[in-house]
């Protein structure tokens, strides 16, 4: 019986290295252990035996019974492992991992502070969570003031609240720095509006420069140099009278139409303009609430709207396309 053993499992090892398909082990295994199977039927055998043969063939028995199922087992892993491999072209070339990028607004921010640190401005920041004095009151817009109409508020109580624009900044660079004073505050800012051109949360970017002698004059001066830095130096601009409560005088500053260079299209309104930024010379007022003696000094403030430069610089119709996470957008900026 012991050479019966081995017979089998001779040819058992020859049936299994011709074996090519992992459907076929399940049909072997029932061929080798079944209830009818080879080793079975060698087993039934033993009741004819010496029974002091019988713990020794048992053993044997057991030893070839576990050696079928662990060579069966490692050859349907084996094969199909083989399977896998087997699809796959391994002369094609690897998948590139996504590499990540610099949001284009903060590319844009980048790009700005640039500008201005090359006219000799220094950048500066604030809170974003704001108190009404700093953002309304200190920028003459006291209680009850209209122009708190022009600004849709979060509010967190009646005196704190998400900042509404970046120039509460400028407040606070006067009250802790001597003069003169030449910064800009870029950072977000937060209003209750929603739509292609508005955000409930966007970026602006202060400029202040404060000190004895400045005019309308070095605010345009600055202006032409930052636009034409930005756009080029052939774009047109001008300044047309507005209403800001912490400037007076104040002004819009247009430019000519990137798009149409002027000559009128559906982005400018057939105007040949566009709007980019608001300025003026710092309200007199405004200098009270800082102690600083407004007979001894001047200055200009303007504000802008990063998403707005952006928008006009690459030719974006929609302005919630900068925080919708879409990477086939994003990626174009990379």
């Amino acid at each position: 019986m012991e050479k019966q053993l081995e017979s089998l499992k001779k040819a058992f090892c020859e049936e299994l290295d011709q074996t090519v398909a992992s459907e076929d082990l399940e049909p072997m295994r029932v061929k080798y252990l079944g209830r009818k199977g080879a080793l079975t039927s060698i087993l039934r055998q033993m009741g004819t035996m010496d029974p002091k043969e019988r713990p020794r063939i048992g053993s044997l028995s057991n030893a070839l019974k576990t050696f079928i199922e662990e060579a069966i087992a490692n050859k349907l892993e084996e094969l199909q492992s083989a399977a896998v491999i087997k699809g796959i072209d391994v002369t094609l070339p690897g998948r590139a991992l996504r590499k990540g990028g610099i949001h284009i607004i903060n590319q844009v921010v980048s790009e700005l502070e640039g500008i201005f640190l090359g006219l000799g401005f220094n950048i500066v920041s604030g809170p974003e969570v704001e108190d009404d004095y700093h953002n309304f009151e200190a920028l003459n817009i006291p209680e009850h003031h209209p122009a708190r109409d022009m600004q849709d508020t979060f509010y967190f109580s009646d005196k704190v609240l998400l900042r509404t624009h970046t120039s509460p900044v400028q407040i606070r660079v006067m009250e802790k720095s001597g003069l003169p004073v030449r910064v800009i505050a870029p950072g977000k800012v937060y209003r209750c509006d929603s739509d292609v051109s508005h955000t409930p949360m966007f970026h602006q970017i202060e400029g202040l420069w404060v000190e004895e002698g400045i005019t309308f004059r070095h605010l345009k001066g600055v202006l032409y140099e930052f636009i034409h830095a930005l756009f080029g130096p052939d774009i047109p601009l001008r300044f047309r009278p507005s209403f800001f409560p912490f400037t007076e005088p104040s002004a819009e500053v247009d430019m000519g139409c990137i798009i149409c260079k002027g000559k009128g299209c559906r982005v400018c309104g057939n105007s040949g303009w566009l709007e980019i930024l608001g300025c003026g010379m710092v309200d007199p007022e405004v200098y009270k609430y800082v102690d600083i003696d407004p007979d001894c000094v001047t200055g200009f403030a303007f504000g802008l709207g990063v998403e707005r430069v952006a928008m006009l610089k690459y030719g974006i119709d929609d302005i919630r396309m900068f925080f919708e996470n879409d990477l086939r957008f994003l990626k174009q900026f990379s």
